[in-house]
């Protein structure tokens, strides 16, 4: 697993992470916090089969976050439920790295958490995973928090890393 020193390191000579809000900020002793850029609720059903061929990505609408005229940063009001998380940053990985990410202990203790997958080696693009709101009373996220935490692990460099529909996902 990458220390701190060596994601700084990456992210600056070979853009492992762009579109950070605060590197010295979301940078944690082996990781790295991922902060929330949008927010979507599911409007659809999906459909998952073997091969992919007829799969269906269930339909997000977009939920706008609540401005004040006294703040640039809005606020997302959710209920309990769950929805889909897009991240601020883009994830540039190499083919001998993978990320695995936990809900910050925050997002635990207002009663929630996040469902993610494992980034595989070679994905390049923006992250998308589940939030799961469990408190009765909801929560309330502010554009641009910090909501996950990514540590990155080294593994054998394989030829083909990820290449799949999400790859590039801007």
């Amino acid at each position: 697993m990458l220390n701190r020193e060596q994601i700084k390191n990456l992210i600056k000579k070979s853009n492992l992470v762009k579109n950070f809000i605060n590197l010295d900020i979301q940078l944690t002793p082996n990781g790295l916090d991922l902060t929330v850029e949008k927010i979507f609720d599911f409007e659809s059903d999906g459909t998952l089969d073997f091969s992919n061929s007829e799969r269906f990505i269930p339909i997000g609408k977009e939920i706008i976050p609540q401005k004040s005229f006294k703040d640039k940063y809005g606020w997302w009001n959710l209920k309990r439920g769950v929805y889909k998380i897009r991240t601020n940053e883009y994830i540039n990985l190499p083919k001998n790295l993978i990320g695995i990410s936990f809900p910050r202990s925050f997002v635990l203790r207002m009663g929630a958490y996040t469902q993610t997958g494992v980034w595989d080696a070679g994905f390049e693009g923006k992250s998308e995973f589940i939030l799961v709101v469990g408190n009765p009373k909801g929560i309330r996220i502010k554009q641009n928090a910090r909501i996950v935490q990514i540590i990155f692990a080294n593994i054998i460099e394989t030829k083909h890393g990820y290449n799949g529909i999400y790859k590039k996902l801007k």
